[in-house]
Parts: C-alpha cells; sequence; structure tokens
C-alpha cells in the first residue's frame, strides 16, 4: 500500500491516528534520504571506476600508437601500408571511444550526482527543519493550554480574557506551523518521484550516448576493418606462395652471387602515376616508365597489372629538363615535372614514394624548384549566368523533379565524385552536351543534383553576390521575423538582374523540394543547411564569417518559405534599409557558444557507398567528392527566359550542396582553383579548441585531437583532413599545424 494523505483539516483535531500518519510520511523521508546517500557514494565510486578504466584503455592504445612497423625496402605495397597504419587506427578507436567516456564521466557529475545532493540538501532537509518546528510549536501549544487549564476561575474576568486571547493566539500559530509541515511533507513525497528519479535518467542516457558512439564508430571502422583483413589475407597468400621460392632464390644467390646482377645505375624502370587533364577533370593514369639515361629517352606503357596486358600503345620521348614539384603546390605527394625535347607542355607525374622519387630524379639528373608564388597554371572554364547556364539549371531541376523529387536525402547525400565529373565534362562539351539523357537510369539523381551544386561553386561570385552578403546577414539578425522578411525582400531586389532570375528558380525549387518532406526528409531548415554557405559565402575567410554561417542559412530558408512574395512582389517603400530595426542584433542564444564535441550529430541519412572502382578514383582525384558536374542542354534555341513559364513541375527547379562553411574559390575561379588544390601539402594538425559538426561532412573533435592528412579545403576558412579513419571538414581557426 502507498502512504496515506494528509488532510489539512485533520492539523487541527491532531489526532492520534493523524500522528501516526504523518510518522508514516517521515519514515519514509528518511527512507529516502538514506538511499540517496548511499546512491551517491555508489555513484561516485562507479564514476571513479570509470575514470580508472579510461585510463587503463586511453594506455593501452598509446602502446599501440607507439609501435610503428618497419617494412623491408625503399617501397610499401597497399596490403604493406594498410598493415603497418593497422596500430595506429586501433588506437585511435580506442581513443575516440574514451574521449566520449570521458565526455560522459564529465557529465555525469552534473547530471547525476549534483542533483541528488541539491534534492537531499533542499528537499529532505527543509522537510527536516520543518519537522523540528513543528516539535518545537507542539510543546509549546501542550504546555500554554495546561497551564491555562491550570488558571482559578476565581481570577478577575480580565486576566482570564488575555488568557484565553494568548491560547488563542498559540493554538492559531500551532495550526499555521502544523499546515506548513503537512504541506512540505507531502510536496517532498511528491517531488521526490521527478527530481529523483530525473538525474538517473539522465545518467542512463549519457551511458546510452556512449554506447551508441560505440556502435557509430563501429560502422565507421567497419570499412577499414574490411580492407585490413583483405590487406592481411592478401600478405599470408603471398608469403606462404612464395616461401619457397625465395627461399630456392637463396640458396642460388649463395652458390653463385654473380648469377643475378643489378640493374644498371643508368636506367631506371617502373611504375609511375602521369597527371592527365581533360575538361574540368584531372586524373593520375598509371603507367610502366622506363628511361636510358644515356639517350635521355623516356618511354611510358599504359599496362593493366590485374590483367597483365598492355592498355595502350607506347610513348617515348626525348627529355629536357626534371625538376622536383614543390610540396606545397600539388595535392599528391612524391610529384616532378619532366619537359620534353619533342613533346609541348609540362608532364607531371607522381612516383610511388619519396625513396622512388629520389631514385627517378637521380637517374634523370633532376634539379630543385624555382619558389615562386601564385602561379596561374591553367586558364579553365568557369560558369556564367547566361543563356547556357540557364538551360544548365533548368534541364537539371527538370530531371530532379520529375525523376527523384520524393528520393531521400535529397541533394544531402552526395554523387560519386568519378560519375559527376563525367557528367560534367559530358554538359560542358559542345560536342557532347546534346547526347546527354537525364532521363536514362545512367545517371542516379543523386549525381544530377551535385551537378546542380557545382554549378552554383562554379560562379565567379557567390549568387547572391559579395556586395549584398553582409547586409543579408545583418536582416538574418533583426530580432522582428517580419522585419528579416521585408529587409531580406528588400535586398532581393537590388541584385543583378540575372542574379534575382536565377536565385527565384532556385528558390521555387527548393520549395517544390521541400513540401515532399514527408518523403525526401529535406525540409526548409536541411534546404537551408545545404545551400546557405554556397549562396553566401563570404569574401573573406575570417572566424566571423564561420559564425555567421548560421545565419546564412536562415536567409535561404526565409527565401524558400517567402519566395512567392519575395519574387512576385516588389518591396514595399522603407521596408528595406530603412527599417529601424536592422542594425539592432540578434538576440544572442545557445547557438553563439563554443560547439560542443559532446554533442555528436547523429546521422540523418545513410553514408552513400561507392564501388571498388568508384573508390579509386575518388581516391585519385583531388576534387571534393561532394564537387558535382554541370550537365547542359547546349541546343542553343532554348532560352533561359522561357523558365519563367514553364510548369511548376519541370522548371524553376534549383539543386542544393552539400552544406559547409562557405564557398570553394576554387570552384568558381578557376586560376584560383589550380593554385589551391596544389597549394597545401598533406600535414598533421592539433585541434585548439572543441568542435561540434553541424553536417556530416564536418568532423567534431575536442582540444587536442591530432588529425592526419590535413591540407587546404576549397571551402574558405575550411581544411580537410582525417579523423580515426574519417576524412571532413575542419575550422582552420581552430587548428594549428605541427
Amino acid at each position: 500500500m502507498g502512504l496515506p494523505a494528509l488532510e489539512f483539516s485533520d492539523c487541527y483535531l491532531d489526532s492520534p491516528q493523524f500522528r501516526e500518519r504523518l510518522k508514516s510520511h517521515e519514515m519514509e523521508l528518511e527512507k529516502t534520504n538514506k538511499f540517496i546517500k548511499e546512491l551517491i557514494k555508489d555513484g561516485k565510486a562507479l564514476i571513479q571506476a570509470l575514470k580508472n578504466l579510461s585510463t587503463a584503455k586511453r594506455k593501452f592504445a598509446e602502446s599501440l600508437n607507439e609501435f610503428k612497423f618497419q617494412c623491408i625496402g625503399d617501397a610499401e605495397t597497399d596490403d604493406e601500408i594498410c598493415i603497418a597504419k593497422s596500430l595506429q587506427e586501433f588506437a585511435g578507436v580506442l581513443q575516440n571511444l574514451e574521449d566520449e567516456r570521458t565526455r560522459m564521466i564529465e557529465n555525469a557529475n552534473d547530471v547525476l550526482i549534483l542533483p541528488l545532493e541539491r534534492f537531499r540538501k533542499e528537499q529532505i532537509a527543509a522537510a527536516k527543519e520543518a519537522k523540528k518546528k513543528y516539535d518545537k510549536e507542539t510543546e509549546k501549544y501542550c504546555a500554554v493550554v495546561e497551564k491555562h487549564l491550570s488558571l482559578s476561575a476565581k481570577k478577575k474576568e480580565a486576566h482570564l480574557h488575555e488568557a484565553d486571547n494568548q491560547v488563542d493566539h498559540v493554538r492559531q500559530h500551532f495550526y499555521e506551523v502544523s499546515l506548513e509541515y503537512v504541506f512540505k511533507v507531502q510536496e517532498v513525497q511528491e517531488r521526490k518521484m521527478f527530481e529523483f528519479v530525473e538525474p538517473l535518467l539522465s545518467f542512463l542516457q549519457g551511458l546510452f550516448t556512449y554506447y551508441h558512439h560505440g556502435y557509430e564508430l563501429a560502422k565507421d571502422f567497419n570499412h577499414f576493418k574490411t580492407d585490413l583483413t583483405i590487406s592481411i589475407q592478401n600478405t599470408r597468400n603471398r608469403f606462404d606462395s612464395t616461401r619457397s621460392e625465395v627461399e630456392c632464390l637463396m640458396k642460388k644467390m649463395k652458390e653463385n652471387p654473380h648469377e643475378h646482377k643489378s640493374i644498371s645505375p643508368h636506367t631506371m624502370q617502373g611504375y609511375l602515376f602521369v597527371q592527365e587533364k581533360r575538361s574540368f577533370v584531372s586524373t593520375w593514369v598509371k603507367y610502366y616508365c622506363s628511361y636510358h639515361r644515356e639517350p635521355k629517352r623516356m618511354t611510358l606503357m599504359m599496362f593493366d597489372q590485374k590483367s597483365g596486358g598492355k592498355t595502350g600503345d607506347e610513348e617515348s620521348f626525348t627529355l629536357k629538363s626534371c625538376t622536383r614539384r614543390k610540396t606545397d603546390s600539388i595535392e599528391k605527394r612524391f610529384c616532378f615535372d619532366i619537359e620534353a625535347v619533342d613533346r609541348p607542355g609540362v608532364i607531371t607525374m607522381q612516383a610511388l614514394s619519396e625513396e622512388d622519387r629520389r631514385l627517378w630524379m637521380e637517374a634523370m639528373d633532376g634539379r630543385e624548384p624555382v619558389y615562386t608564388l601564385n602561379r596561374d597554371s591553367q586558364n579553365e572554364a568557369m560558369a556564367q549566368l547566361d543563356v547556357i547556364g540557364f538551360n544548365i539549371v533548368t534541364k537539371f531541376i527538370y530531371a530532379v523533379e520529375t525523376r527523384g523529387i520524393d528520393e531521400q536525402g535529397l541533394y544531402r547525400i552526395v554523387g560519386v565524385n568519378s560519375r559527376v565529373q563525367k557528367l560534367l565534362g559530358l554538359a560542358m562539351d559542345p560536342k557532347t552536351c546534346a547526347d546527354v539523357e537525364l532521363d536514362s537510369t545512367e545517371w542516379e539523381i543523386k549525381t544530377i543534383t551535385s551537378a546542380i551544386k557545382h554549378y552554383l561553386r562554379m560562379l565567379p561570385g557567390p549568387l547572391m553576390t559579395y556586395q549584398y552578403q553582409r547586409n543579408f546577414i545583418k536582416a538574418a539578425k533583426l530580432d522582428n521575423p517580419e522585419a528579416r522578411v521585408a529587409e531580406i525582400h528588400s535586398i532581393v531586389h537590388r541584385l543583378p538582374e540575372k542574379n534575382r532570375q536565377m536565385l527565384e528558380l532556385l528558390m521555387k525549387h527548393l520549395a517544390k523540394v521541400a513540401s515532399h518532406h514527408q518523403q525526401n526528409l529535406m525540409t526548409v531548415a536541411n534546404l537551408g543547411v545545404v545551400f546557405g554557405p554556397t549562396l553566401l559565402r563570404p569574401q573573406e575567410e575570417t572566424v566571423a564569417a564561420i559564425m555567421d554561417i548560421k545565419f546564412q542559412n536562415i536567409v535561404v530558408e526565409i527565401l524558400i518559405e517567402n519566395h512567392e512574395r519575395i519574387f512576385k512582389d516588389m518591396p514595399v517603400s522603407g521596408g528595406g534599409q530603412g527599417n529601424t530595426q536592422l542594425n539592432l542584433p540578434r538576440r544572442r542564444s545557445a547557438d553563439g557558444k563554443a560547439p560542443s564535441c559532446s554533442e555528436r550529430p547523429l546521422t540523418l541519412f545513410p553514408t552513400p557507398t561507392f564501388s571498388e572502382k568508384d573508390k579509386a578514383v575518388e581516391k585519385r582525384n583531388s576534387v571534393v567528392v561532394n564537387s558535382s558536374a554541370d550537365s547542359v542542354n547546349c541546343n542553343s534555341t532554348h532560352n533561359w527566359t522561357r523558365l519563367n513559364s514553364l510548369p511548376t513541375g519541370d522548371g524553376d527547379h534549383d539543386g542544393p550542396q552539400l552544406a559547409k562553411p562557405s564557398q570553394p574559390n576554387s570552384l568558381q575561379n578557376p586560376k584560383v582553383r589550380s593554385s589551391m588544390s596544389t597549394s597545401t601539402p598533406l600535414r598533421k594538425a592539433r585541434a585548439l579548441y572543441a568542435c561540434k559538426a553541424e553536417h556530416d561532412s564536418e568532423l567534431s573533435f575536442i582540444a587536442g585531437t591530432i588529425f592526419d592528412n590535413v591540407h587546404r579545403s576549397r571551402e574558405p576558412g575550411w581544411l580537410e583532413g582525417s579523423l580515426d579513419g574519417k576524412t571532413g571538414l575542419i575550422p582552420e581557426n581552430y587548428v594549428e599545424f605541427v
């Protein structure tokens, strides 16, 4: 049975039954108090045990991380590289898991220990104080009553009247104290149902978050685990199959050391990757190369090691010069440039290792590079807001709306980079653009949406212009929602005509995409996250600009939700710059705080998987995976002025881009692209501050985290690096290179 209810009316009777009921409540409170004390003690012991376990696992991870495999020879196979870094991968997983455990432990004191202690001290202690006061008033009241009843009836009437008044006053005070005590006792009994249990629930939620983080880590690690398993098996198989032959060769060498002659120092042979550049695409093709020093003749032969046959004709040329490629001038490692006497242009080659490059350069009398800055290497075409550009967007939008507007993760899931680049090359080539059939199943919806996003990033400047970028941000920071819409409405109509028309086309399409959010899961907020950094990228890379990303997203949300009003109607006079609230800052919220890595973002959409062939191409390409190709209808008779007359089902639509801090200048200015894509070496960096990822393309981390393979991203203000086997974006101002 539960505790009996304490009626306030019983306080006046103060019957034995009332006292018994009150005593049962007091006993329950005392029992709860002792239990909480014991629970706090056990909780602290548990937290300490978790700390000890975490320390031991970190020590184990450090031991794994410190050991380095040393392979025989000056080059390593892919399997050997995979195996050599396996211990560091294991250590990274353990350290990442312990980082989450540390956050859980740090939060445990706040969510479990402190609330329980506060409930015990503030509520139960208050009930005990009320009991002391109640007992004291009971004694006082009983004493006054007994004394009053012992008065002689022969006392003067005035004296008796005064005594009666005194007793009434004491009795009234006793009743008040009794009522307050009963109220407090029952309040604490009811309050403990949530204030006692809620901290326990929060603590368990922290445990669940930790376990879920481990589950996510296991999923992220699964790819490397598969590769490592294959590498180990391949290495074992090679060892088993070649050991006897190697042993036989060893015996022959012992018997006749001169039988096996070394390669001539005047000849160099081996595999090299040669950079081949086509429209908007840069690929690395593997060749078997032979160099004869005496005639300075280089021979290249494309050879497929898998099939064991040639895949092309041999090509030869006479060497003119060889120069080591600067580390910070290209994203690839181990590169060098050669010039030929009988072949125009510079040929960029990548050796298999630093040692391999050294040997090639020694054989070809290579020299060190001349260090010049900001060299323009290519003059590539860029997207423009012209007839072709509008036809590109229209054709791609039509394909999205007719084929895949209900596809989950639309615009959030990116296409395979090799496919996107192929589509871009075909669409931008006047010879092949008319042959691109987007209705064909050859082109996935994610490939088409990535092409739309890439078109926007290839514009010379952001669609909403550098000129008005700060105006849009200020408008989004206004307190009054209606004022925000009015100000953005006014600024939109100050944009250049073509920019406004393209923006209208895009917003109409995004509104239609958002209207299908029940199926595609792309709400207005999700689309804002995807498109904000693209349409409103800042001209300067600063911390302040990075902090304004959330307001860029808000601007896009407002444009989508109010696209009919903003683009159909002219702004109200005085609703723009004259708005008195324009300079009023938006009230700060929790979003203004430094991001915390303890809030690990959950993946909303599944990570796209690639085929092994695509993965290989992805690995070679220096272009970011989510950079998208543009498809265009090259028929010049398709004038973009027809766009506004298209039905909403097949026109006036555009595709968003993967949410990133800012738009890649390298994809808008071709000269910048060449410079940026070849300017940053792969290095390690250390996090100075903690950061929580706001998108699955970014990395979450805490202060002190070490990143591998760090290089400049095409996203202004961001770097790209690897952490625990995952590659993503890192705020540039949050890290320092080591």
